[in-house]
């Protein structure tokens, strides 16, 4: 099948977010891509609480969330909308970084809260606190389409890698990565990470990612990823915005499973 990574610079502006989106879409199913995947934070990249509030809605009020269902519906698409920024009923006011499968009727198949926050020091002058504006998911989600079954996460979660063995080995043959990497981070690690997952679990791995300047303190690295079970890259999106078109086999999976059948070969042990 044909897939679409959407590679793109969301900013501030969540109206100017969504025709962007839109239009990757739109040039993603021009291209034949019958899965089209969209980077983390897709409605809105902001660390301003103010931008934050007067533009996020709960997830039952989310015209940006409407929109793409609607445009899912008319294309006639799977689509993951790598994740949007939704009000959540928290007495701490915390929001969810929340991940859609839309199928080709508009309908939401599954959702998944992003797991692991990131809250790291980069340098003395980079620093990130997203549980600060975020609050964890707790469930690992596994979601089944007419064509493949999809592990869901997000971003930093490709640091965790007992979650992609856990939901490998219980189906996924595609895993979705959408993020926004900081170019720090993605230069060091971001083909490393998403080729190791691939690697360990025999999965495809695609891995929308946000680019560019997104705001005036923050940047992104792109390259957006399309990784092979057995560890190749398929396809790099660069630097700037765009659409990456890639065609994927899905018994490349069992083949790579078969040629190495680590999630099998698991044993009990003792100690540290």
């Amino acid at each position: 099948m044909k897939i679409g990574l959407v590679q793109m610079t969301s900013g501030e502006d969540m109206g100017a977010n969504l025709t962007s989106t839109r239009n990757a879409l739109r040039a993603a199913a021009a291209g034949g891509a019958g899965f089209v995947l969209t980077p983390e934070v897709t409605n809105l990249l902001s660390s301003s609480r103010r931008t934050q509030e007067a533009q996020i809605s709960h997830e039952e009020d989310c015209a940006f969330l409407h929109e793409i269902r609607e445009e899912a519906r008319a294309l006639g698409i799977w689509v993951l909308l790598g994740s949007l920024a939704v009000k959540t009923h928290d007495p701490d006011g915390r929001f969810a970084n929340r991940s859609f499968l839309i199928s080709p009727l508009g309908q939401i198949t599954a959702r998944y809260d992003k797991i692991h926050m990131f809250d790291v020091e980069i340098n003395a002058q980079e620093s990130y606190r997203e549980s600060a504006h975020y609050r964890p998911g707790e469930q690992a989600v596994l979601a089944e389409t007419d064509f493949a079954r999809i592990g869901m996460t997000i971003c930093y979660d490709i640091r965790f890698p007992h979650l992609y063995r856990q939901l490998a080995q219980n189906g996924a043959e595609i895993l979705t990565v959408p993020a926004a990497f900081s170019p720090v981070t993605g230069a060091a690690h971001w083909e490393t990470l998403l080729r190791a997952r691939a690697i360990e679990t025999g999965c495809f791995v695609l891995a929308p990612a946000q680019c560019g300047q997104n705001t005036e303190k923050r940047a992104t690295f792109g390259h957006s990823l399309v990784v092979a079970p057995w560890g190749e890259i398929l396809a790099d999106g660069g630097k700037k915005p765009g659409v990456t078109l890639v065609d994927i086999h899905l018994n490349e999976v069992k083949r790579a499973r078969a040629r190495v059948p680590s999630l099998t070969h698991d044993r009990k042990y003792e100690g540290p």
